[in-house]
């Protein structure tokens, strides 16, 4: 199973101190080197910064594709068309990615996505946490994680059954 991650799985995940979830899940996780940058820049916030300096189950990889990088640029950013361009490349099984417009292009281009409420669902059905909802809380909170109403009703529906 190849995995490839966008920022924001790994550094909103990083912000509640929930990121070892991710290697639980999907073990390794390749991420393009934008990405990389972006999680390394200070306005990421120490906290995300020191989790990704020690997550060793995250690889490094440059994309190749720069003219299909730079297609997709026309509607999303750098970090969202190289991750886009690494998963195709890598042939990754599911492509990690919250943002509306990235989700949606990876789509049209036959990605599989999930995002951070995703990893969350997988996490519980998998035993690896107790109870969903307070995670997704301490997201809205601690990470500013935004969540659109109707998502998050649904949401509150699927994690109330979860967390039976």
């Amino acid at each position: 199973m190849r995995i490839v991650s966008n920022t924001s799985p790994i550094s909103n995940l990083a912000k509640v101190g929930q990121l070892d979830l991710v290697r639980q899940i999907y073990g390794q996780i390749l991420i393009p080197v934008a990405v990389y940058d972006e999680l390394l820049d200070e306005r990421a916030g120490e906290t995300v910064i020191t989790a990704v300096r020690s997550a060793t189950w995250l690889e490094v990889q440059p994309v190749q594709n720069q003219e299909l990088v730079s297609e997709l640029r026309n509607r999303i950013n750098v970090g969202e068309a190289e991750v886009i361009v690494l998963a195709i490349e890598a042939k990754a099984t599911r492509l990690l990615i919250d943002e509306r417009l990235g989700r949606q292009s990876a789509i049209a281009l036959g990605l599989k996505v999930t995002g951070v409420l995703g990893i969350l669902l997988i996490a519980k059905q998998q035993n690896s946490i107790a109870s969903v909802k307070p995670l997704m809380d301490d997201l809205i909170t601690r990470a500013s994680f935004r969540i659109g109403s109707q998502l998050v009703i649904l949401m509150t529906r699927r994690f109330a059954r979860c967390d039976r």
